[in-house]
């Protein structure tokens, strides 16, 4: 297992406003996410702030506040995007699981560019049904809840109910649309990008949380520090486990054209990431495990409300889902985006092999296993960095946005994005030096 690095990462970041098409992508990215960032703000009709504000104050280091920080705040101000990205992200995963069973999504999958415009309107379906659900489900819990004695909704009935579901659904409709908008025409992936967004905005609420907690003792200054040092730490084991790469040598066979010439026979290698699937295993576990208890947690039954209790961050219970689930998506998502059979094939067209394997099928199963091992070598490490957190909830009373997930979401998705300006910088520059040579021959 090796680390690419890069002998000089930041060294394309002067070449930023000297690109037209780059600079337009970055500014419609920026203009998207301000957008988002606004409608975050704006509340859903017929609900009193105040209530609802010392209600999710005590639900501080739930799921509902994990909920809240992918939302980016949304949800405790009950705003246009409260359900946040999502019902989109279950859509999605409820959709991949059944282009593995429903024959017709499996062959859509195989259709190139129309298979795949199909399963994402068939996504943006699952998205608005989801949303009609959940948006339900709130409402209904709204009317029933109160903090200090307010009713958090002010004058219950259809009316509301109906205006709620509207406006909810309605916000992340717009969401799922930025998010595609800024994944054709900006840099980076859209959905990972609000959801970035919606954490750092959190960020500078959640350090004076800390400072303020230990300036009136309920907190060690000691330890305050020491979770900080753990923070960059952490940071930094994840920069070297999502750039670490298992490198298998590849072998190009010599062949002969044009009479004696020879071509051929150089040595390559086919990098295989530790952590294939990235941040998407944690944020599909968040999303399969919120979607039931934020319904739970609404609903007027005491007995969903003590299963909302028992999957709660810091309990045992919902620790082992969490670990489960992400292993299961970090397999389950490299499936996805690697085939191993497909790949050994495409090698055995182009004449290419891995030194000491026969080409074909024995090819793919040798990459199948080092993807495998891989694989969980990786989705140990997402699990251990997300479920640290947690232990430090259910033993010190850690403030939950310490989370492993959120750091990890931030450094992934930051990471990504700079490697896309990187690659549209290359190839402008690659494209600039084709041109430069037309020009030469032409006046040469």
């Amino acid at each position: 297992m090796t680390t690419a690095v890069n002998p000089n990462p930041l060294g394309g970041i002067a070449n930023l406003g000297r690109i037209p098409e780059l600079r337009q992508r970055l500014m419609f990215t920026l203009g998207m996410l301000i957008v988002y960032r606004i409608g975050a703000h704006v509340p859903t009709p017929g609900i009193d702030p105040n209530a609802l504000a010392a209600f999710f104050q005590q639900q501080q280091g739930t799921l509902l506040g994990m909920f809240n920080m992918f939302s980016g705040g949304a949800l405790s101000r009950l705003t246009v995007f409260a359900l946040g990205i999502m019902p989109y992200i279950s859509s999605s995963i409820i959709i991949q699981l059944m282009t593995a069973v429903v024959p017709h999504l499996e062959a859509l999958k195989k259709e190139g560019e129309f298979g795949r415009r199909k399963i994402n309107q068939y996504t943006r379906y699952g998205t608005v049904i989801l949303s009609l659900f959940q948006g339900l489900g709130i409402a209904y819990g709204l009317e029933s809840m109160s903090a200090g004695g307010m009713p958090v909704v002010i004058e219950p009935g259809m009316h509301f109910r109906l205006m709620t579901v509207i406006t909810l659904t309605a916000g992340t409709a717009f969401i799922m649309w930025v998010g595609e908008q800024i994944t054709a025409r900006g840099i980076g992936n859209g959905i990972s990008l609000i959801i970035f967004s919606g954490i750092v905005a959190n960020l500078p609420v959640a350090l004076a949380n800390t400072l303020q907690l230990a300036r009136t003792g309920d907190l060690q200054p000691l330890f305050v520090l020491f979770l900080f040092v753990m923070s960059i730490g952490v940071t930094a084991f994840i920069i070297f486990m999502e750039r670490a790469q298992r490198r298998i040598a590849i072998q190009y066979a010599k062949r002969q054209i044009s009479g004696r010439q020879m071509v051929g026979g150089e040595t390559t290698h086919l990098p295989l990431k530790v952590n294939t699937a990235g941040v998407i295993p944690p944020i599909f576990a968040s999303s399969i495990i919120l979607f039931p208890v934020t319904l739970a947690n609404f609903a007027p039954w005491d007995f969903m409300k003590s299963l909302a209790s028992m999957l709660s961050p810091g309990n045992i219970l919902y620790m082992l889902i969490y670990a489960a689930a992400i292993i299961f998506f970090c397999f389950f998502y490299t499936a996805i985006v690697f085939n191993p059979e497909e790949t050994a094939e495409n090698l055995r067209k182009y004449g290419a092999f891995v030194p000491g394997i026969r080409p074909g099928r024995n090819t793919a199963e040798f990459m199948d296993k080092v993807l495998t091992r891989l694989t969980l070598v990786g989705a140990v490490y997402v699990a251990a960095v997300c479920l640290l957190p947690e232990i430090l909830i259910a033993n010190y009373n850690v403030p939950f946005y310490f989370g492993g997930t959120s750091i990890l979401i931030v450094v992934g998705v930051t990471m990504d994005t700079a490697a896309q300006i990187q690659s549209f910088l290359i190839t402008r520059q690659y494209e600039g030096l084709i041109n430069k040579a037309k020009i030469r021959g032409r006046t040469g």
